[in-house]
């Protein structure tokens, strides 16, 4: 595969695309990110394990988004059952993008759990809002602040390696570990785009969550096949 660095406005018609492929086939798009929603919804509920399996799930189920995705820019029908078509390709390589992600996550919340003190565990046990600003010292403040900023440097080349992982193991049969690292140098090549791209799907989630959250029920799968077209547009063959 052949990493294209694209024009910074590529972040915004990665969304206009991605609304596009939408239109070809709403009802069994909100379809397919309700049954995702609900598999997450039971998985996030088994006690101990179900938060890993989670974890270690979503991007087989990405994969056969993608895959849905593909069919679906090609004419072809899709179905429920494209959603677990990562169970039956490269299951084990997108097991591995999961797995990673996972560590990731394990490793970015224990050291911003160190650096924050007893203030940062204060918040992630009762909640942001339930802490109490008039309460923090200011070296208190000062260590909530720190582990927030390291959280956010250590989470966003992780986010990047993530990206792009799951449609690369499912439509190019990359190994999972490569997979990671090709999704990481596109992502760098591409930063401005993006840039762009995060802050036009934040605007679109803000008015989304306005009346009633309704938005909400086109925002979430425009912005599931923004990672298709995003790397559609990316990646060329060789």
């Amino acid at each position: 595969m052949k990493i294209r660095s694209v024009a910074p406005g590529r972040g915004w018609q990665w969304i206009t695309s991605a609304f596009q492929l939408f239109r070809k086939n709403p009802l069994i798009w909100v379809v397919l990110n309700m049954a995702l929603m609900l598999i997450g919804l039971v998985l996030s509920l088994l006690p101990v394990i179900g938060t890993y399996l989670l974890y270690l799930l979503t991007p087989v189920f990405l994969g056969g988004i993608m895959s849905a995705a593909k069919d679906l820019e090609a004419g072809q029908d899709i179905e429920i059952a494209h959603l677990f078509r990562g169970f039956r390709h490269n299951a084990a390589h997108l097991v591995t993008v999961g797995g990673v992600y996972l560590v990731g996550q394990v490793v970015i919340s224990g050291v911003m759990l160190t650096l924050g003190g007893p203030e940062f565990q204060e918040a992630v046990t009762a909640g942001i809002g339930a802490l109490d600003a008039s309460a923090l010292t200011p070296e208190g403040a000062r260590r909530v602040l720190q582990a927030m900023l390291v959280g956010t440097v250590l989470f966003v080349p992780l986010a990047m390696a993530v990206w792009f992982a799951p449609a690369l193991v499912i439509l190019d049969d990359q190994p999972g570990f490569q997979a990671l690292w090709t999704s990481l140098l596109a992502c760098l090549r591409n930063a401005l785009p993006l840039l762009l791209y995060s802050i036009a799907s934040s605007v679109l989630l803000l008015l989304a969550v306005i009346p009633f959250g309704l938005g909400l029920i086109l925002w979430i799968p425009v912005m599931l096949l923004t990672i298709y077209t995003s790397y559609r547009d990316v990646f060329a063959p060789a």
